[in-house]
């Protein structure tokens, strides 16, 4: 397996304030990897430092098999591709415009969502939130990326939405050998697609394993780790 992005020792935060302690993770090429746990864990800290939105505080970020400090906007250009909670798309410019703007055309964006073809005309503001989080996911996945990072793709969404979405990141992994690391509310979901699981809480990653084997403990790790935290 070739390891796309990975975190060794990484503590990260906002100031000299750290979030995320000493924490270890990797996603290899091909593989849906799920990072889960409450609210304030240090989720989406982990992510933006993973993208190069966030220093390190401590430790190392490798990228593409390399020890990188580089910015978020170099990662994207070798390989990156960033959906964070809020949905990526300018609200004012048509669906077509958003796509054209991120070097994607409305042929490989409907090949992925077809739903997507019959609002390629209208405001993106003007857009349901499924088809505003479809827009934000085919953005990303049709400059081919060697990694994903997506950050609460469900939040506020239909399941059948939902299903559609992580059905595409799936597939991603599986036909283009994309490696995705996924921030995800309903653990259900995550552990339904995930190839392995990371489980998160007060900063420190408390739990690795197959989805599998978390779901077998999923109430002991509910209870332990996935309660809401203050």
């Amino acid at each position: 397996m070739t390891t796309l992005v990975q975190a060794r020792g990484l503590s990260a935060g906002y100031g000299k304030m750290a979030v995320v302690r000493e924490i270890d993770l990797h996603v290899d090429a091909g593989e849906v990897v799920a990072l889960i746990g409450p609210n304030g864990a240090g989720k989406t800290t982990t992510l933006l430092t993973l993208a190069g939105e966030l220093a390190p505080l401590g430790g190392e970020v490798h990228f593409l098999g390399r020890l990188t400090s580089a910015p978020m906007h170099a990662r994207c250009r070798n390989g990156l591709g960033y959906v964070t909670e809020e949905r990526s798309v300018i609200m004012g410019m048509s669906v077509a415009e958003n796509l054209k703007l991120a070097r994607v055309t409305p042929e490989a964006a409907c090949g992925l969502f077809p739903a997507l073809e019959r609002v390629l005309g209208r405001s993106a503001g003007l857009c349901s939130g499924g088809e505003q989080q479809m827009l934000s996911l085919a953005r990303a996945l049709g400059r081919q990326p060697k990694v994903l990072l997506a950050d609460e793709l469900s939040l506020g969404l239909a399941p059948m939405i939902v299903t559609s979405l992580l059905d595409t990141v799936r597939r991603a992994a599986r036909e283009r050998g994309v490696g995705v690391l996924l921030v995800e509310q309903h653990v259900g979901q995550a552990l339904n697609i995930a190839d392995r699981v990371y489980v998160m809480g007060r900063g420190r990653i408390q739990l690795h394993g197959t989805p599998e084997a978390v779901r077998r403990d999923l109430d002991k790790v509910e209870a332990a780790y996935l309660a809401r935290t203050d």
